[in-house]
């Protein structure tokens, strides 16, 4: 009977070994695929079965977010980097704010809420864009995802300065604001996050490789624990009268913000229906946890809160159903080609 030598089962089993190293990190790499299905099932189950999310503390939000905000520095290629900052920034820093602030005064006395209901979706104009719109950008029209990366980073930076300024400025004569202590809040979660992905990429980039799929992975988990805790912890209040007349103007914010961001783009830029797409995305979402997290640290009133946690299943289910319409839309005119960045599944 013939043998098969000793070394034959070594490297048969090595490449084994190899090979489903390889499987599992293409499997781990696919999370992102997941991210949208699973949003939305930890929405639903949040308001379903509350109960689920008990163990995801609020003083677990802050490391969740600066996690992502890692995840975000560690994709981020700014040899990628293409026009237009300025259209985009002002589309965060003026419309958004704006679109917010009309809302909160029409809505809040014809529908005859709580002030603090206003004050919370006032917020939410104030922060800076969602990491997860950078997700949606890649599902959609992915020469853009270097664009959308870069204008959600330099509107997270902004946010340090701007997000304090414009509360103050809107929000300030009717509820104390601790300026500072928020700047600071959100160079935390933010600004040193960022900056640590950003180094981790430039000088280790080996490394980075490596643990990329895993850290998408860690991103959908984290994400999804961030969004189910933030609606679980206001899931007796959405299900609520209150809740269901906060839906209205949350939608009607949210919606806007997307026609807004794209025909702001169309006006103003070069023709392209991708790039103004990329727009209507960065526009539309919001950090809404970012602002769940301001709302619970900084404001007394618990109703600043509900239009906060209505605002991440909204912006989030907007934003991609958005994409999964553009899907079966192709733009019309001839898309710039600009090399694809990996994205991290974040909101």
């Amino acid at each position: 009977m013939a043998h098969t030598p000793l070394h034959t089962f070594t490297f048969v089993s090595a490449g084994s070994r190899a090979g489903l190293l390889q499987r599992t990190a293409a499997l781990l790499a696919k999370s992102n695929d997941a991210l949208p299905y699973a949003v939305v099932a930890s929405a639903l189950l949040a308001l379903v079965w509350p109960q689920v999310f008990s163990w995801f503390t609020p003083k677990m939000y802050a490391p969740a977010l600066g996690f992502l905000m890692f995840a975000v520095g560690v994709n981020l290629n700014l040899s990628a980097f293409v026009e237009p900052l300025l259209v985009g920034q002002v589309c965060q820093w003026v419309i958004k704010p704006l679109i917010a602030t009309l809302v909160a005064l029409s809505f809040r006395p014809l529908l005859r809420m709580p002030p603090a209901v206003g004050t919370g979706l006032i917020l939410v104009g104030c922060v800076s864009g969602a990491q997860l719109s950078n997700y949606a950008t890649f599902l959609a029209h992915p020469e853009q995802a270097p664009l959308s990366i870069v204008l959600t980073a330099l509107s997270t930076a902004c946010g340090v300065v701007l997000t304090p300024l414009l509360a103050l400025l809107l929000l300030g004569t009717r509820i104390p604001i601790d300026a500072v202590g928020m700047a600071t809040s959100i160079a935390q979660i933010v600004l040193v996050p960022v900056t640590a992905g950003l180094a981790c990429n430039r000088f280790v980039p080996g490394l980075v490789r490596q643990a990329r799929p895993v850290l998408a992975s860690a991103s959908l988990v984290d994400t999804c624990a961030c969004v189910g805790a933030s609606l679980a912890s206001n899931a007796a209040a959405a299900r609520s009268p209150l809740g269901l007349k906060v839906l209205l103007p949350v939608l009607v914010l949210h919606g806007t913000a997307f026609v807004a961001g794209f025909q702001l783009a169309s006006r103003t830029l070069k023709p392209s229906v991708p790039l103004a797409r990329c727009l209507c995305l960065v526009t539309g979402m919001q950090s809404s946890l970012l602002a769940l997290l301001l709302a619970s640290k900084f404001f007394a009133e618990p109703l600043v809160r509900l239009p906060c946690g209505i605002s991440v299943i909204v912006m989030t289910l907007g934003g991609f159903g958005l994409v999964l319409w553009w899907k079966g839309r192709p733009p019309a005119l001839e898309v710039p080609q600009v090399p694809a960045a990996p994205v991290a599944a974040a909101p």
